[in-house]
């Protein structure tokens, strides 16, 4: 995984956005919530949701760990590209993006023709 695979990815989502905070942070937005953050700077890395179960089982692997500010809300940081395998990568990113879409309020599905 790199950014413009990453990149490609998640803005090929439905209603995903793409949004640059923090001033060095590249963020993927459904809704306007965050389901993956990834740095401007090099080397690559990307933070995204996951379930309780998912967050156990990664953060046991190397060079992934809860992610800074957000752990308490079950999000990884990846930290190396190679740290999982393009597959697992594009189905962590579909996970999140699910599970950041289920918990938009009702208004903000309609508005995005999720309902």
């Amino acid at each position: 995984m790199d950014i413009e695979k990453l990149r490609s990815f998640c803005l090929q989502l439905p209603g995903a956005t793409e949004e640059i905070k923090w001033e060095k942070d590249l963020c993927f937005l459904i809704g306007g919530k965050m389901f993956c953050v990834t740095g401007l700077d090099q080397p690559f890395s990307a933070s995204l949701k996951v379930t309780d179960e998912a967050f156990g089982q990664l953060t046991s692997l190397p060079d992934i760990s809860p992610a800074p500010y957000l752990a308490r809300y079950k999000w990884v940081l990846i930290e190396k590209p190679n740290s999982l395998r393009a597959e697992a990568w594009e189905r962590y990113l579909l996970h999140s993006y699910q599970l950041v879409r289920e918990k938009l309020p009702a208004k903000i599905k309609k508005q995005l023709h999720m309902q």
